[in-house]
């Protein structure tokens, strides 16, 4: 989804449906309230799954997604999506995502409002979205974003369609740091800087996720919806500077302070002093994916051949910058080549 004069496209949310939610299986915490006997099933599935026996999978979850489990239908309805030990049926997997949404789970909630919103129900489909974003599912607050800026099913709210986009790229969501750029040129600095308010806020309220349980696959394959937002109160900017897009979280100290008026100034990712501009070209789930997309990315952007690729560790996702670049002028520049080519890039100062 990029913008285009004043709107965001209602694009197709295929790949934000896709991105995370893979293979991911679900054995919460929550599964102890059908008793160690249906979490021991759920695991036994996911270890038969994780094996490739995904017929043996579905066949340890039906009886207990049939008696209620939220765990085993969420994840009865993963293997109907991707046809893994039954036949793809999407209807059905839906089905069996909206009985587990119902009961509460978040994963369900969320690929449940986002299949909606991709089969054209999207008045159906945005309570469970608005669910799945403040319960800090990045695909959610991506689309829910998307909306409110628009004002698409929703009141137009800018700053929270900043917020939510922050939120989203916060945790390596695809485009969600592109479309911030793009805001940047769009919502007035003050609405900005509500906008960045809002997304601490949501960030203190967003509920602390457990542990990941042993034999689980983690949801998505990012940081948790309590990870720190991707941007910094720092020092006044000048006016027309960009909001950070990543920071480490800040202290305490600095999380009690009051927020600065002025505009923040671009927070680059870890970087080595004096090596000049980077450019950022997305964030991944592993670095091996990072070093997979660099190296597409070379053999088509040319802007690319003469610089040295970095994968900078940032929580659970690793970030692919290249440089070094002499000013942020020529950053944008690659940039510009980049998104060309179809990827997202932005710059990060030195």
């Amino acid at each position: 989804m990029q913008i285009t004069g004043r709107k965001l496209l209602a694009a197709t949310v295929t790949a934000a449906l896709l991105l995370g939610a893979g293979t991911t299986l679900a054995l919460a915490p929550g599964g102890e309230a059908y008793g160690d006997g249906a979490k021991t099933q759920v695991k036994q599935g996911i270890d038969a799954w994780q094996k490739g026996d995904y017929g043996g999978a579905v066949r340890t979850w039906r009886p207990i997604a049939d008696a209620g489990n939220a765990d085993a239908q969420f994840n009865l309805g993963q293997a109907y999506r991707l046809g893994r030990g039954v036949p793809t049926d999407l209807r059905t997997a839906q089905s069996w995502f909206e009985k587990a949404a119902q009961q509460g789970h978040e994963q369900a909630q969320a690929n449940l409002g986002l299949a909606l919103f991709q089969n054209g129900e999207r008045e159906r489909a945005l309570p469970w979205i608005r669910k799945a974003a403040e319960s800090g599912d990045p695909r959610a607050q991506y689309v829910l974003g998307t909306a409110m800026f628009n004002g698409d099913l929703v009141p137009q709210d800018w700053p929270r369609a900043y917020a939510l986009m922050q939120r989203a790229a916060g945790q390596g969501m695809p485009n969600a740091a592109t479309n911030l750029e793009q805001m940047d040129k769009i919502i007035p600095l003050a609405q900005r800087q509500q906008g960045l308010a809002l997304a601490r806020q949501m960030e203190e309220k967003s509920p602390a996720k457990p542990a990941p349980v042993p034999g689980s696959i983690g949801k998505a394959n990012l940081p948790p919806a309590n990870s720190a937002i991707q941007s910094t109160l720092a020092a006044p900017a000048p006016a027309n500077s960009v909001p950070a897009r990543a920071t480490p979280a800040p202290s305490r100290a600095a999380q009690a302070a009051p927020a600065p008026r002025a505009p923040v100034r671009t927070a680059a990712a870890p970087a080595v002093r004096g090596a000049g501009w980077r450019v950022q070209l997305g964030a991944f789930s592993t670095s091996a994916n990072a070093q997979r997309q660099w190296a597409g990315l070379r053999g088509k952007v040319g802007a690319l051949a003469s610089l040295q690729p970095f994968y900078v560790p940032a929580g659970a996702v690793t970030r692919l910058q290249a440089g070094a670049l002499p000013s942020r002028a020529a950053a944008d520049k690659v940039c510009s080549a980049a998104k060309s080519a179809g990827s997202a890039c932005f710059p990060v100062a030195p």
